[in-house]
């Protein structure tokens, strides 16, 4: 061997040591992550997508609620028009929502305030950009018959080739009022000559994706894809929203909204807000709460319940009628 080879030989042996002891050993674990903290608004802003608004500009929102802090009273809600109130409504939500905040925005300056709307934002949009990829797949097997498959196909993974442009998915998405076995309207919305405004809710609204035309509210927001949703979004994430206003109605439906329709989203979830909160409308949101309190909850229901014989709760009661009975006695 000559001696360039067995310099070469050498060189190569030392290069390759040099390369496994920068690698390290491989049965010792690798470095550690570095810890990130993320501000805590963050975390709130994707609770409040989900359980109050999923399509609000909170810069916007901060902004005019302290406005209309400092231009009128609290409780002088006569004085501000519909839109004010439902955003003032909107931002108490938030106040309730984030421990401290109230302080917070006072204390803050314009662009302190404009911070905070932007880490609230992101939190919100985080939430939604989540739940509508993980719905991407889900959403498949729920609209497909049992004992079915779908004609053509649909990837999991891919959003185009729904819409109008699938039987099925067609079909859902077809407005409360038209109707899709109809070849003329199925080629209409196809090809967009019938545009879809923001108050024509999609079929799939309605329990067993049946539109009552002669009482619009039989099984309004009562469809078994709205309650999937629903669940796959919120019962992973927070078993408390069943004590906000409302059990994240409008916030589901438009998540489902984004994996299938493509009519207005902002238009569409504000008609459906607009419902909820309408005073002539309060018995039948009021019957609607119960019925989704009851699907999603189904051990829990505002109906009061007798306490289970020598409980712990049936003994405390006692105790309390017990106590009161005595101090009457003794007055």
């Amino acid at each position: 061997m000559s001696a360039h080879s067995s310099s070469s030989t050498s060189a190569q042996t030392t290069n390759s040591q040099k390369r496994r002891q920068s690698a390290g050993s491989a049965l010792e674990s690798g470095p550690r992550k570095k810890l990130t903290t993320q501000d805590p608004l963050v975390h709130h802003g994707r609770h409040f997508g989900r359980a109050m608004h999923a399509f609000c500009n909170v810069a916007t929102l901060l902004t005019n609620s302290i406005i209309l802090l400092s231009d009128c009273a609290e409780d002088d809600l006569e004085s501000m028009s519909a839109i004010e109130r439902q955003e003032f409504a909107i931002f108490w939500e938030l106040l309730r929502t984030v421990p401290g905040l109230e302080v917070r925005l006072m204390e803050s300056s314009e662009e302190e305030v404009m911070l905070i709307g932007e880490l609230v934002q992101k939190g919100t949009n985080g939430a939604r950009a989540d739940d509508t990829k993980g719905m991407k797949s889900a959403i498949i097997d729920w609209i497909t018959p049992k004992g079915q498959s779908l004609n053509p196909h649909i990837p999991r993974n891919v959003k185009s080739g729904r819409d109008f442009n699938h039987k099925r998915t067609g079909a859902l998405l077809c407005p409360a009022g038209l109707d899709w076995a109809n070849n003329e309207t199925k080629l209409k919305l196809v090809n967009g000559q019938i545009q879809v405004a923001g108050d024509q809710w999609p079929v799939f609204l309605y329990a067993n994706y049946t539109y009552d035309t002669e009482d619009p509210w039989n099984g309004l927001l009562r469809s078994g894809l709205l309650v999937s949703a629903f669940k796959h979004i919120s019962l992973p994430q927070a078993r408390s929203i069943r004590n906000q206003r409302q059990p994240g109605l409008a916030t589901h439906e438009s998540m489902v909204c984004a994996e299938l329709p493509r009519p207005p989203l902002p238009m569409w979830q504000l008609s459906i807000l607009q419902l909820l909160d309408d005073p002539d409308e309060k018995d039948e949101v009021d019957q609607l709460l119960t019925w989704w309190n009851r699907q999603v909850f189904p051990l829990c229901s505002d109906a009061e319940h007798l306490p289970s014989k020598d409980s712990a709760l049936a003994m405390i009661r006692q105790k309390r009628a017990e106590y009161k009975e005595r101090a009457s006695i003794a007055s």
